[in-house]
């Protein structure tokens, strides 16, 4: 089988380093190395405006994306090769990385409440505001969540996904006897959710990977809010790891 890898991408070593550099501390240095990067120092976007960032191919609804497409509780977003956006939709933000194709839910239609997310394949980071629940799924895996910050990875074989704060219920779509609740305070249980193995033993630690708190911090920072964590901003240049 073969599992998800780590990316390399220098693109995004250079995004954390600006951020460490003291981005969220407010001070002018740290503020002007990532506006270097970014393009713009992240805050709570325009009214009107969903994308904060583009790279490479983007298409929403089917339509190639630009700094001013609008998208919508219902959109569906694709990321081609060697392509990122960053983007809002009311009070949820998504950091959606190469290679991946999710369609946004919405129980209530011509909102901006997002209440599903399905992902074919690809990498998303998302938070999403206290109290609203929401549904994830993908080939292998079905997750609810409500508040919480959470980075998931889906391919043909496995679901990578980390609850890096506040509580999710994971069950494995083929297998009910594969669930677990997970309440995560950062980044405490990565699980791989699987297909084919035996009953009960579709759901597996996995290591922390490919996501940062610092990135955490700038898509909460798109919607006015903060993680609920405390981390070093000085000499910090990768994510939390335990395992």
């Amino acid at each position: 089988m073969n599992r998800i890898r780590d990316v390399d991408d220098p693109r995004r070593r250079l995004l954390v380093r600006a951020l460490a550099a003291g981005l969220f501390s407010g001070s002018l240095a740290g503020r002007e190395a990532a506006a270097q990067v970014l393009g713009t120092t992240p805050g709570p976007l325009p009214a009107g405006r969903s994308i904060y960032r583009i790279d490479g191919q983007v298409l929403v609804d089917g339509k190639p994306a630009t700094i001013d497409t609008r998208v919508g509780a219902s959109a569906t977003v694709e990321t081609a090769s060697k392509s990122e956006v960053i983007y809002t939709v009311g009070q949820t933000a998504f950091l959606q990385r190469s290679d991946s194709h999710v369609t946004l839910e919405s129980n209530e239609p011509d909102s901006l409440v997002v209440s599903g997310i399905q992902m074919l394949t690809g990498k998303i980071l998302s938070v999403y505001p206290a109290g609203r629940g929401v549904r994830m799924t993908t080939k292998n895996a079905t997750i609810g969540i409500r508040g919480t910050g959470v980075y998931m990875e889906s391919d043909p074989e496995q679901t990578y996904f980390c609850t890096c704060y506040g509580l999710a219920d994971i069950a494995a779509t083929d297998d009910p006897a594969s669930q677990e609740t997970v309440q995560s305070k950062q980044h405490d249980r990565p699980l791989y959710i699987l297909t084919g193995e035996p009953s009960g033993q579709n759901i597996r630690a996995a290591p922390f990977i490919n996501h940062t708190d610092q990135e955490l911090a700038l898509i909460e920072a798109l919607v006015g809010r903060t993680p609920p964590f405390v981390f070093p901003r000085g000499d910090y240049t990768g994510p939390r790891r335990t395992y």
